[in-house]
């Protein structure tokens, strides 16, 4: 079509049109490039501060648990990641198949049995270490298998046999030892099977009764609950030391923790698991209390005597596996004794 002057209407040029998209093309291009770059610049940035934060945290972290360590002998990282593992293995047994705790037990007791004897040699005392895991194996498996009076003639054998063997291995040896040494012997042999032998098989004691399974958690996390406890307030709070001569790091204000936390477990125990009245709970805590500190102590008297700050460095964190049982062993026959005590009072 023309216009009035017979001329033909002029086009808009090809090349102008697509020069403007170029350079809008360009400009937008140029745009998501910059976005971009802000983008990635600020992830990096992100990044470094994360990294950054991190690494402050560790190092912050790494100096409180140098702190610990300094103070208290434990590194306390490992220490947790180690009891967190054993704590599991024992609650999923106990919880889900009980007879599973065997395969904690007995391994445990023997290796009692076996760090023990090597500390003691360390310290000059003649051990006889193959008699003592056997002895140590049968009073546990009598513990599981027979009935109370049999768990007491196997426990009452074990310590013969280990004294006689020593005995009659001191009489061979012909090495002029003195009568005050072999005495000495003598009775750490018997010592060692009613320690760690006897007094742990009778979890497995409380194991085998009505609900003992129960009974037996209920124990093991009112002895952790009350170490813990110790461990915490005595490290914030610890000024009076409770026995000097014996543990100098352990302090009555560190007790005064592991106290607080004890009733409270005993307490909440009772409600939700044991099922027997609150007061229960509270005699539950204190009793299991009394005895976890009891064998504290007494362990750390033994080592003391010994000339060692740890039985062993098996676990990291923890020192050895009787560092672990010093407070449970003697707790074992307390908790049985309130199971017996106590267990009537349960609700139906």
């Amino acid at each position: 079509m023309t216009d009035p002057s017979g001329e033909q209407p002029a086009e808009p040029a090809p090349d102008r049109d697509e020069s403007r998209r170029a350079a809008d093309d360009s400009s937008f291009q140029a745009h998501v490039r910059s976005a971009r770059s802000e983008l990635e610049h600020q992830v990096e940035r992100a990044r470094s501060e994360l990294e950054h934060q991190v690494e402050r945290a560790r190092a912050d972290l790494e100096q409180a648990n140098e702190r610990i360590k300094a103070r208290t002998g434990r590194d306390l990282i490992v220490a947790i990641a180690i009891g967190l593992a054993i704590g599991l293995a024992v609650i999923g047994s106990l919880v889900f198949v009980k007879w599973l705790f065997l395969v904690i037990a007995i391994p445990v007791s023997l290796l009692g049995v076996f760090e023990f004897s090597r500390a003691l040699q360390a310290a000059g005392r003649r051990v006889d270490e193959v008699p003592q895991l056997i002895a140590g194996l049968l009073v546990v498996l009598a513990a599981f298998l027979a009935g109370h009076w049999t768990h007491w003639v196997v426990t009452f054998a074990a310590v013969a046999l280990v004294i006689v063997w020593r005995l009659l291995s001191q009489m061979n040896a012909r090495d002029g030892r003195r009568y005050g040494e072999v005495v000495s012997d003598v009775l750490v042999a018997g010592f060692i099977q009613l320690y760690v032998s006897f007094l742990g098989s009778l979890t497995l004691v409380l194991l085998r009764q009505e609900h003992g399974e129960w009974w037996l958690l209920a124990m093991f996390v009112v002895v952790v609950c009350a170490d813990t406890g110790a461990y915490a307030s005595g490290l914030m709070f610890g000024k009076h030391a409770m026995a000097p001569r014996i543990s100098p790091k352990k302090t009555w204000e560190g007790f005064a923790g592991a106290a607080a936390v004890a009733l409270a477990a005993g307490v909440l125990l009772a409600a939700f698991i044991l099922h027997v009245p609150l007061w229960a709970g509270v005699i539950f805590g204190a009793v299991l209390l009394a005895s976890a500190t009891v064998g504290d102590l007494g362990e750390s008297m033994i080592k003391r005597d010994l000339g060692i700050k740890d039985m062993s460095s098996w676990l990291p964190g923890h020192g050895g596996v009787l560092d672990r049982l010093d407070s449970i062993l003697p707790s074992a026959p307390a908790a049985l004794a309130l199971y017996f005590a106590l267990s009537p009072l349960a609700a139906a």
